[in-house]
């Protein structure tokens, strides 16, 4: 293992590469750097596995033909360099097939998750002025309500419309792959709505380089891995880390095309061997409340677990160690960003409970004030990254939308964090999360993690609730694990647990007992619907009385 502050110095060969794709205007094409450089040896590329456990494996040979005349089945359909395609589908070899094709012809890719709904859909087609669209028979009849919908090709596809296995297996002709330049995208993302609406994005070519710095130093991808990232594709951390990052390392990725649960998890590990194992805390504290169920059979069969899209609670942590006898990391980042401050599993560091870690090789992570003045350890403020001093970071605003998240030099990514004095990073939670309570700020993501111990609980989300005397009180919102009953005596039982576990001004006055929490579709935390419902709940308590 690697020591840190080494990997940062010897980063110059990094910042060469990230050189290199500024210059060369006409050397790269993701499909060559993701899979074709890749074949010649029959070297594996993707193990696909279906909800009734077939498996089926492809090398990056097969994909490159397959790629290849899937992309002059696009370009047949009037798509072009610089145009883009959308991804309607599930994890399925014909979702890469059709990432690949794409970028083939030096096009966009624009993933749709499967869980969206028609208007979802239809904004972002709309937004993206998507070419084609490509789907399966499970997802088309969504299509049926979007208004304006390009060419679409199905798999599976209905009576008299262009079928994907029919097209690829009358097409002979391999396309040839399209250079582009390393500012040039390849893909085409939209935030996730954690606090307001999808905004579009390009992802340059360039970025590539920062994908496969997450995979070698935070990641710790070795060749004997057996690689499986939860993530879904249809959103950043799945595309780029599922995807992109290791399949441009020439190593194999892994789909499970099926829903998410503790017995698919453990088959999939167990069947296919897997020893590196990414995903999300919402997805890791479901297998904690399997208990054992889940620990048995996979205990001691991973190396290294990572986590990302949500702070790790420490519980999660010492859960892992404890009854998988396996290290899992905290990992941060942001869809405009990728990841970009990790507890990096290749690199030696302390790693400290709580705290998000230091930043990849490649980047300055720094936290400033509103201003944009930088801040000392032991101050909460925004973490933000140097761009200046960031060789690796590839964001540069949102796409025709105007991005106000550019301060100076800085890119201010609006969440609150606060400098260690060891140099790394801990989260305290989004800027709008933070709660203000009788002129004491506190961070959400502690009150959670905090309830998260007790044994009854399975999830919780804390919010600041407007208050006349506090400015915000402190409500949790909880999901109780089976057998336990909510009851006022289990609500107090939770206040003091936390009282005893952090201080005496954060505790939840208030506990509400939910069957859910409302989550976007990548499972990340919507705390500003629970702050707005409680919003709602006081202004309609307030009129009742005028009204009467």
């Amino acid at each position: 293992m690697r020591d840190y502050a080494e990997a940062v110095r010897a980063f110059d060969h990094a910042q060469a590469a990230a050189a290199a794709l500024h210059g060369d205007l006409t050397a790269l094409n993701a499909c060559v750097e993701c899979c074709d450089r890749h074949a010649g040896a029959g070297k594996l590329a993707l193990t696909s596995m279906d909800r009734d456990g077939n498996i089926a494996r492809y090398s990056f040979d097969q994909l490159s033909d397959l790629a290849a005349r899937f992309a002059t089945v696009l370009k047949a359909q009037g798509v072009q360099a610089g145009d883009r395609v959308a991804g309607l589908m599930p994890r399925t070899p014909e979702l890469l097939i059709t990432i690949l094709a794409t970028w083939r012809l030096g096009a966009v890719y624009q993933p749709l998750f499967t869980a969206f709904g028609p208007k979802a859909i239809e904004h972002r087609l709309d937004q993206s002025h998507a070419r084609v669209v490509v789907t399966d028979s499970n997802n088309r009849a969504k299509l049926d309500d979007v208004h304006g919908c390009p060419t679409i090709i199905t798999v599976n596809a209905r009576s008299g419309e262009l079928d994907f296995q029919q097209s690829l297996a009358s097409t002979t002709e391999r396309c040839e792959a399209q250079m582009r330049s390393g500012n040039d995208p390849f893909l085409l993302m939209f935030t996730s709505g954690t606090t307001g609406p999808a905004k579009p994005l390009e992802v340059p070519l360039r970025a590539i380089v920062a994908f496969q710095g997450y995979m070698r130093d935070a990641i710790d991808l070795r060749p004997q891995d057996n690689f499986w990232n939860l993530a879904d594709p249809g959103w950043a951390y799945g595309l780029y880390y599922a995807v992109t990052g290791p399949l441009s390392l020439g190593h194999a990725t892994t789909f499970y095309d099926g829903p998410f649960s503790v017995d698919s998890c453990a088959q999939v590990i167990d069947t296919l061997g897997i020893t590196n194992l990414a995903g999300s805390p919402t997805a890791y504290r479901l297998l904690i409340a399997a208990g054992d169920a889940f620990a048995k059979p996979v205990k001691g069969r991973l190396r290294v677990v990572s986590s990302a899209g949500e702070p790790l609670n420490p519980e999660v942590i010492r859960w892992f160690a404890d009854e998988l006898g396996v290290t899992i990391h905290d990992h941060y980042g942001q869809t405009e960003l990728g990841m970009v401050l990790c507890n990096h599993h290749g690199l030696q560091h302390p790693v400290h409970l709580g705290s998000a870690g230091f930043a990849i090789p490649g980047h300055r992570i720094v936290v400033v004030d509103e201003q944009g003045q930088e801040l000392a350890a032991g101050q909460p403020g925004i973490l933000a990254v140097d761009r200046e001093q960031s060789p690796l970071c590839w964001f540069g605003g949102y796409h025709g939308l105007p991005t106000k998240a550019f301060v100076g030099k800085y890119y201010l990514s609006g969440d609150t964090v606060e400098l260690n004095p060891d140099g790394s990073i801990s989260f305290v939670g989004r800027s709008d999360d933070v709660i203000t309570t009788s002129g004491y700020r506190v961070g959400p993501f502690d009150v959670e993690s905090a309830l998260i111990e007790h044994p009854a609980v399975v999830e919780a989300a804390v919010i600041g609730k407007p208050d006349p005397e506090r400015t915000e009180l402190i409500k949790a919102f909880v999901v109780l694990a089976s057998g336990h009953v909510a009851s006022a005596e289990l609500e107090e039982t939770l206040r003091q647990h936390v009282r005893q576990r952090l201080y005496a001004h954060a505790y939840p006055r208030e506990i509400e007992f939910v069957s859910e929490l409302p989550k976007t579709p990548s499972g990340k935390l919507q705390r500003f619907i629970l702050r707005n419902q409680e919003v709602a709940k006081q202004q309609a308590q307030q009129a009742t009385p005028a009204s009467a």
